[in-house]
């Protein structure tokens, strides 16, 4: 095994998708996965493209994105190092449902469809791994719909901060998300966002220096992310 090799399956192991692997089969899988580079602004699939296959992140970070028939851009996620798409396409192979570009020069590993299913058939874990990661994104996507029907924008902005940061506290934002971003993810205004942010920090919820937000009351914030408040 070349020594490229054996990053990408020390890589790989990190990814939950496959952590539960025993080293044979992630090395199995490295095997089959191939790398692509995206220079930033690069479109890595189109929604409607063919489904083909699962990418994961290995350096940048790519965005999750819808387009209106008008221009505007919804976001839907931010995805970094170790996260991947493309979980639906392995078990339908339906289109793309959403477009993914680059917002950093990035690394992506692919891995077709077809060398997936092979894989997985001498290696049912990864099957499971599979359903339990579409089971926690189809529970997120259940929250995200609460909270667009049930919260106000500062609301909303409270659960991006609590979904990004880390564990614990004080914690950190483990994504850089610009105001502007933050309002395409909670379908609001970049102005709406700023004064929501900066309500935090006058109430002592987050603190903000050198574009690093840093959450800490979690207590407050939680309680500002649930309906009814």
């Amino acid at each position: 095994m070349s020594v490229s090799l054996d990053r990408i399956a020390d890589f790989l192991s990190t990814v939950p998708l496959f952590r539960a692997l025993e080293r044979m089969a992630v090395r199995g899988f490295a095997e089959l996965t191939r790398e692509q580079r995206f220079a930033k602004g690069a479109r890595i699939v189109a929604e409607g493209d063919a489904g083909d296959a699962l990418y994961v992140v290995r350096s940048g970070e790519v965005k999750v994105v819808l387009v209106g028939e008008d221009g505007r851009e919804v976001l839907l996620n931010v995805l970094g190092v170790g996260d991947h798409f493309g979980e639906l396409a392995l078990i339908d192979g339906r289109p793309r449902s959403a477009h993914i570009v680059a917002t950093q020069a990035s690394s992506l590993l692919v891995l077709r469809r077809a060398d997936f299913r092979r894989q997985v058939e001498q290696s049912p874990p990864v099957a499971w791994g599979l359903l339990v990661e579409l089971s926690r994104r189809l529970r997120q996507a259940d929250s995200t719909i609460g909270s667009l029907v049930l919260l106000d924008v500062p609301g909303r902005v409270a659960r991006v901060l609590l979904e990004h940061a880390t564990a614990g506290e004080p914690a950190v934002l483990v994504k850089h998300l610009t105001h502007q971003t933050m309002a395409q993810m909670v379908g609001s205004s970049r102005e709406t966002v700023s004064r929501a942010m900066a309500d935090f920090q006058d109430q002592g919820i987050i603190a903000v220096q050198r574009r690093v937000v840093t959450v800490t009351d979690r207590a407050a914030l939680e309680a500002r992310a649930r309906p009814g408040l």
